[in-house]
C-alpha cells in the first residue's frame, strides 16, 4: 500500500537561517513518529514560495517569516510583506495549513495581524525548539486528514460484536454458506456487510441528531468546504434541494428558480407549497444545449419579485457552464432575498484555484453538492453547506429529518468523511492532474479531424456571452456530426466495440466527465477508439434535432394545490389521431418533462396551450425514441392529467 508523502515549506530570506531550520525540521521527523512521510524543504522568497505551492500538489503547509519582505531582490518596488504572501496563498490553496514565524518582542503586533488571516499559529523566531515545532506541525496535518466517523466504524467492525439487531443479514451471516446467494456476498466483499449497521450501535451517532462522530465529521467537512454548517445527506442531492425548500419557504411564498434545474427542484415546489417564479434557461440551439439563466433576466426577477424568499441557480450544469455567481447574489441580498446554489456537478472546486470561486466563496447562503458525482464518495452520498447568517437550525433539522431514513447507510457516511479527507489532503494534486489529462484529450479529439471538443465559445448561447459566464474544464462537450453514426449509433459503437460508456448526449453531441478518478490509459483508450471510427472516414449523415422546448406559459395555481388534486386523464390526441383541442387552456396535474433534454415542458398547475401540446405529441410520433416523464396511457392513448373544473373552482388563483 502507498504511503502518504507530505511536504512543508519554509520560507525565510536568510539563507543561513533557513538552512538551519530545515535541517533541524528534517532531524526531528526522521526521529520522531512520522506516519503521514513529513519532509521539509525552503525558499528565500516569496515568488519562489508561490511556485512551489502552486506546482507541489504533496505541501500541506507553510511556515512563513514575518520579516519576509522580498518578492524580487532585483526590484525594490516589488515587495511583498508576509501578510501579503499569507492572503496570497490562502486565497489560492486554503486547505494549507499556514504558521508564522515571529520575534518574541513583536508577538502582539504581528499576531493581531496575522491572526485576522487564515493562520493556524505561530513560533518564535529565536528559540529553534526543531522538535516542538515537527510536533506541532506533524499534529495539525494529522488533524486535517482524521475521519472521526470511518475511524469509528472501523473500529466496530473490529470489535466483532455478536449481532442481536438490524440489519437482518446479521454481518452477512444470512449470506455466508448459502448456496443461492453466497455468489453476492463474495462479490459484494465482508466488510460490506460488516459495516452494514444500524442506528443500535451507539458510538457510531445518530445521523437525525448527531452529538458524536458524525457531528465532528460533519464539523471537519464545514472548515473543509468553506462553511458555517454541513450536513452528510445520504440520499443525493436531490433530498438535500427538498430540504433547504422546506426550511426557507412557507405555502404561498415566492422562489426564483431556474427552469432547468433539476427535476428534484420542482419536486421541492410541490413538496414546499411554494410560489414558483420561473426563468427561462438561454439555448444554444445548434446543440440543443440548455445554459444559465441570463443575468439580466435574472436581475430583472429580482427587481420585480423583491417579496421572494429565495432564488436557485445550477452552477454548474451538466454541460459545464458556471455563473458569475457574485453580482447575482448581491442583488438578491439587497432585496433580503436568499441565495441557493445547486454544486451537484461541483463539488471539488474548493480544492484548486481553477474552478474557484465556489458559490459560498461568492457569498451564496446555501449550497448542495453531490459528493459521489465528482469525488471519491458513494452513490447517493452528498453535502448541504450551509452559510446563512439567519439559518433556524431546528427548522432545518425538522425538515431534513423528515427526508432522513431512520436506517441510513454507515458505510455511505463514512465515504463522505473518506471524501472529504482526500480532497483537502490531495485534492488539488489529484486536481492538477485532471486539468492536465482535459487538455491532452481535448488536444487529442481534436487531432482527429472528424470529431471536435466544443469550447466555451461554440458552447454559450448569444444572449449570455457578456455574463463573465466560465467553462469547468473537466466537462468535455465534443460535436460528432461529422462522424457518420447518429449519437444512439455511435454510443453503441463505443459500449460494444470499445468498452466506453459516456455521461450524456445531445442529438450532435456527447459529454464526457473526468474526474479525480480519470486516469491517462483511460484517456488513451477513448482517444484511440475515436481515431479509429474516424479513419472509418463515413460520409457525414443529416441528424435528427431535438425541436426546442416551448417558453413557459403561465402559472394558474400553486404546483403543490394542483397535484395534490385528483384530476381526469384527458388524451392528447383522439381516436383518428387527431389532436385534442379540450386539452387547451386546461390546468396541468403533473410535471411533464422530456429526457433528454430533462427540463419540464408542464409543471402541476401550468396553463396547457396548443404549442405544448403539438410539442408533446410531435415527441411522440418521432422515430427518436424520448423519454417522457408524466405521460400516463389509458390503453394505447397517451394522457396528461389536468384539473376537473370542479377543482378548478375550489382553488385559489395565483394568475
Amino acid at each position: 500500500m502507498k504511503r502518504p508523502v507530505s511536504r512543508v515549506l519554509i520560507i525565510n530570506d536568510e539563507p543561513l537561517v533557513l538552512k538551519e531550520f530545515v535541517k533541524g525540521l528534517n532531524a526531528a521527523a526522521r526521529s520522531l513518529d512520522n506516519p503521514l512521510g513529513i519532509t521539509f524543504s525552503g525558499v528565500t522568497t516569496a515568488r519562489e514560495a508561490l511556485a512551489a505551492i502552486e506546482e507541489d500538489g504533496d505541501l500541506q503547509a507553510v511556515v512563513v517569516d514575518d520579516k519576509l519582505y522580498t518578492l524580487n531582490h532585483k526590484s525594490a518596488r516589488k515587495e511583498m510583506s508576509a501578510l501579503e504572501l499569507v492572503q496570497r496563498v490562502t486565497r489560492f490553496r486554503p486547505e494549507l495549513d499556514v504558521y508564522i514565524l515571529i520575534a518574541q518582542e513583536h508577538e502582539d503586533e504581528i499576531v493581531d495581524a496575522l491572526f485576522a488571516e487564515a493562520v493556524d499559529g505561530y513560533f518564535y523566531r529565536e528559540e529553534r525548539d526543531y522538535r516542538g515545532m515537527y510536533r506541532i506541525l506533524n499534529a495539525q496535518v494529522q488533524e486535517r486528514s482524521r475521519t472521526p466517523f470511518y475511524d469509528q466504524l472501523k473500529n466496530y467492525v473490529w470489535m466483532a460484536k455478536d449481532s442481536w439487531h438490524t440489519p437482518g443479514h446479521s454481518s452477512g451471516e444470512s449470506l455466508r454458506g448459502s448456496p443461492w446467494v453466497n455468489d453476492f456476498c463474495d462479490f459484494m466483499g465482508e466488510h460490506i456487510f460488516d459495516a452494514d449497521l444500524s442506528v443500535s450501535v451507539k458510538m457510531l451517532d445518530s445521523l437525525m441528531e448527531p452529538t458524536g462522530v458524525i457531528a465532528e465529521a460533519q464539523t471537519i467537512a464545514a472548515k473543509a468546504f468553506g462553511a458555517r454548517r454541513t450536513f452528510f445527506a445520504t440520499n443525493g442531492t436531490s433530498t438535500s434541494n427538498k430540504v433547504i425548500f422546506q426550511t426557507l419557504l412557507a405555502p404561498g411564498e415566492k422562489l426564483l428558480l431556474d427552469r432547468n434545474c433539476h427535476k428534484s427542484v420542482h419536486h421541492g415546489v410541490v413538496l414546499s407549497g411554494g410560489h414558483p417564479i420561473y426563468l427561462d434557461s438561454s439555448i444554444n440551439a445548434k446543440y440543443s444545449l440548455y445554459g444559465p439563466v441570463p443575468k439580466k433576466t435574472i436581475l430583472s426577477a429580482i427587481r420585480r419579485h423583491p417579496d421572494a424568499q429565495a432564488i436557485i441557480l445550477t452552477s454548474c450544469t451538466y454541460d459545464g457552464l458556471r455563473y458569475d455567481l457574485a453580482p447575482i447574489v448581491e442583488a438578491a441580498h439587497a432585496k433580503g432575498i436568499k441565495v441557493i446554489v445547486d454544486e451537484a456537478w461541483y463539488g471539488f472546486a474548493r480544492f484548486h484555484p481553477a474552478f474557484r470561486p465556489t458559490a459560498l466563496e461568492a457569498g451564496a447562503d446555501y449550497a448542495t453538492q453531490s459528493t459521489h458525482k465528482v469525488l471519491s464518495a458513494f452513490s447517493q452520498a452528498s453535502m448541504i453547506h450551509v452559510n446563512d447568517p439567519g439559518f433556524n437550525e431546528h427548522l432545518f433539522r425538522e425538515n431534513f429529518n423528515m427526508h432522513t431514513s431512520t436506517s441510513p447507510q454507515y458505510s455511505m457516511i463514512a465515504s463522505l468523511d473518506v471524501a472529504r479527507k482526500q480532497a483537502v489532503m490531495e485534492g488539488y494534486k489529484l486536481l492538477s492532474r485532471t486539468l492536465a489529462l482535459s487538455q491532452e484529450l481535448r488536444a487529442q479529439i481534436n487531432s482527429t479531424g472528424v470529431f471536435r471538443v466544443l469550447e466555451l465559445d461554440q458552447l454559450i448561447p448569444e444572449e449570455i456571452r457578456r455574463d463573465n459566464i466560465r467553462l469547468d474544464p473537466t466537462k468535455v462537450t465534443v460535436d460528432i456530426s461529422s462522424c457518420g453514426y447518429t449519437v444512439e449509433d455511435l454510443q453503441r459503437e463505443l459500449f460494444d466495440r470499445y468498452n466506453i460508456q459516456v455521461e450524456k448526449s445531445t442529438f450532435n453531441t456527447l459529454t464526457l466527465l473526468l474526474t479525480i478518478g480519470t486516469t491517462r490509459s483511460k484517456v488513451s483508450r477513448l482517444y484511440d477508439a475515436l481515431m479509429r471510427i474516424a479513419r472509418e472516414g463515413r460520409a457525414p449523415r443529416r441528424l435528427y434535432r431535438f425541436p426546442e422546448i416551448p417558453g413557459f406559459t403561465r402559472l394558474r395555481y400553486l404546483p403543490r394545490d394542483a397535484f395534490y388534486c385528483g384530476g381526469e386523464l384527458v388524451p392528447l390526441v383522439d381516436e383518428k389521431d387527431k389532436i385534442r383541442r379540450d386539452l387547451l387552456d386546461r390546468a396541468c396535474a403533473d410535471q411533464i418533462v422530456p429526457y433528454p433534454p430533462g427540463i419540464p415542458v408542464l409543471v402541476p398547475g401550468q396553463v396547457i396551450t396548443r404549442e405544448i401540446v403539438h410539442y408533446l405529441v410531435g415527441l411522440l410520433r418521432s422515430q427518436k425514441r424520448v423519454e417522457l416523464h408524466g405521460i400516463v396511457y389509458d390503453g394505447y392513448l397517451p394522457c396528461l392529467r389536468v384539473l376537473k373544473p370542479a377543482e378548478e373552482r375550489g382553488l385559489h388563483r395565483i394568475g
